[in-house]
């Protein structure tokens, strides 16, 4: 273990660790009140849909090259654990060859109980350093009391892992935010910034020297919620920013998971629409030159159809139907 200075090596993990006596995942074999068995196949079906989003992920938006070496920014809690077990997963078996080194930073919130994390990182085989730097008395000291931390706690942390990331020489930072944290940042954009914005799963840090990397982009909060509670990770809970029932980002998601109760598959095409905008059909003249356009007489790929139907919408509001038989459906709008 290191805490502050050269990454340690660890003996190389080869897969999940097993329960000796059956051959099952041991956070399932040792799970009470629960079926053994049962508990094995959901832990394997989610490792397996888990490992399948990241791959995806990482090969969509080329995510982690031959040879890099890939900073992961453990923090203690459900969605970092499930990132690293991934990563340290796939670091076997993917086709390129790379490292991962966890990374914590210990904030120095009162209750944080130091030894967790370096006990689990070291019975996991998996190299890790610990950085300690009091950025909770800062924040604490600078914020008024009930003020939101979230951004003054987001600066000094993100300085902090920059600085750690070139001493360790890491090409790449992997951040733990995963689907309905892209969404979440997409609405608070949308209602208080004025922005179509969200987290990308991968950018370059504003002073120009890392890459930023969001592997769990295609993952649901409740699949990685569930996995950790099937993988048995130590969780550490948040007592700074994660901690504020009042944030808006906490209100925004439990507008997702109201949309998700209610109407289901509302959240999957709204992210999914994330990825497919159309320039010429928004209103930002910086992304479209909207001034240019003139009648050439030929047909124009991207030109409107605000009279038709469009297709897409029409099967996506039909397999709506289908699966909800209370809805109305209305007849198809007549083509022109």
């Amino acid at each position: 273990m290191t805490t502050g200075g050269a990454v340690e090596s660890r003996p190389v993990e080869t897969s999940l660790p097993l329960d000796t006596a059956n051959g099952l995942p041991a956070a399932a074999a040792t799970s009470p009140a629960r079926d053994p068995r049962r508990a094995a196949y959901e832990a394997n079906k989610l490792r397996k849909r888990l490992c399948r989003q990241v791959g995806e992920a990482v090969a969509d938006y080329s995510m982690i090259a031959d040879g890099d070496r890939v900073m992961v920014c453990l923090s203690g809690g459900k969605d970092s654990y499930g990132l690293l077990d991934v990563l340290w997963m796939l670091k076997h078996r993917a086709p390129v060859r790379f490292e991962v080194i966890a990374v914590n930073l210990d904030q120095k919130q009162p209750g944080f109980p130091a030894d967790v994390l370096p006990r689990y990182l070291e019975s996991r085989g998996i190299p890790f350093r610990i950085v300690e730097q009091d950025t909770y008395s800062v924040v604490k000291r600078v914020i008024p009391e009930g003020g939101t931390m979230c951004s003054l706690c987001s600066r000094l942390r993100r300085g902090v892992l920059y600085r750690v990331a070139s001493e360790i020489g890491a090409t790449k930072i992997a951040l733990g935010h995963h689907r309905e944290d892209l969404l979440a940042t997409f609405f608070l954009n949308l209602f208080f910034g004025a922005k179509l914005k969200t987290m990308p799963p991968k950018l370059v840090s504003d002073d120009g020297r890392h890459v930023v990397i969001r592997p769990l982009a295609y993952a649901r909060e409740r699949d990685l919620a569930r996995y950790a509670e099937l993988r048995a990770f130590p969780i550490i809970p948040c007592t700074l920013c994660g901690s504020q029932e009042h944030l808006q980002r906490r209100q925004i998601g439990e507008m997702l998971r109201d949309w998700e109760r209610k109407e289901p598959g509302r959240i999957e095409s709204i992210f999914n629409a994330l990825g497919k905008a159309v320039p010429s059909h928004l209103m930002d003249r910086r992304l479209f030159d909207f001034a240019s356009l003139e009648a050439t007489g030929t047909p124009v790929e991207d030109g409107d159809i605000g009279f038709d139907v469009d297709p897409a919408i029409e099967a996506a509001v039909e397999a709506a139907a289908e699966a909800q038989p209370n809805v109305i459906r209305l007849p198809p709008a007549p083509r022109r």
